[in-house]
């Protein structure tokens, strides 16, 4: 029996990347899961693969900005599902980097929304159906990008640093209910968001370069950040609450040199 056995799950952003493989992770390890999204035949094709590997999977469209979308998706997974214990507020976006004086306030809008609007409406909703129901595991996906300036990027870090201060305060808002909520930071991870860099670095005969300011000395997989998720959605981390957890290869730990753009 998987540790997530019983359990009910919803990833947005579970049509590709890092939200994919936790549904394939979670579902594995027993959870049925719910992927949304805003586009259906990537969302169906996540559903298709967790059922070739003997899971339960529906699909949802919404968008994880829209409460009134999230609160469908919840009613539509306890419904069928049975009840909601996990929720990973996966979705997200980023941006091109661009020198700072060449930034907009409609930019910096977009990655709040796209970024912090969609896991306070995950907190809200699934918080407030998880506290009223035996508890549960929020799970946010921000970045090691919030933790350190990079110019040309200050909107999406920004953003970030935006999610990382919501996990704490949600999950004192959270306390003693049961509903644990924490985030997960990656580091450069091969995504559909970082797929441009992943393929340039190929063509160009450079992608042993992309792990190299990386202590372990490559980047970071899908996988790695879903084991992760997994375990935060598990009892093994019953005690952790609140928290940060750069899944980064150790990049977080030390000051690599980069490239600034401002």
């Amino acid at each position: 029996m998987g540790r997530l056995e019983g359990r009910r799950a919803i990833i947005t952003g579970g049509g590709s990347g890092i939200g994919r493989a936790s549904a394939l992770r979670l579902a594995q390890e027993g959870a049925s899961v719910m992927v949304v999204g805003r586009r259906e035949e990537p969302l169906k094709e996540t559903a298709a693969l967790v059922a070739e590997n003997g899971g339960t999977c529906l699909h949802h469209i919404a968008d994880a900005g829209d409460e009134a979308g999230i609160a469908a998706a919840i009613e539509r997974c306890v419904a069928e599902l049975g009840g909601l214990e996990i929720f990973f507020a996966n979705a997200g976006n980023t941006d091109s980097v661009r020198p700072f004086l060449e930034q907009t306030a409609e930019q910096w809008e977009g990655m709040f929304r796209d970024n912090v609007v969609t896991a306070f409406v995950a907190c809200k909703l699934a918080g407030g159906y998880m506290a009223g129901h035996g508890g549960g595991s929020i799970i946010l996906n921000s970045s090691t990008g919030s933790l350190r300036a990079r110019g040309g990027t200050e909107a999406y870090g920004a953003a970030k640093a935006g999610v990382n201060h919501l996990t704490m305060t949600a999950a004192c808002a959270f306390a003693g209910r049961k509903v644990r909520v924490n985030a997960i930071l990656p580091g450069l991870t091969e995504t559909g968001l970082t797929q441009p860099m992943f393929d340039w670095a190929r063509k160009s005969g450079k992608e042993d370069r992309l792990g190299m300011l990386t202590p372990m000395q490559r980047p970071g997989h899908v996988d790695d950040m879903a084991g992760v998720v997994a375990f935060l959605a598990s009892d093994d981390a019953a005690y952790v609450d609140g928290q940060l957890i750069p899944v980064d290869g150790g990049i977080s730990a030390t000051h690599p040199a980069g490239k600034f753009v401002y």
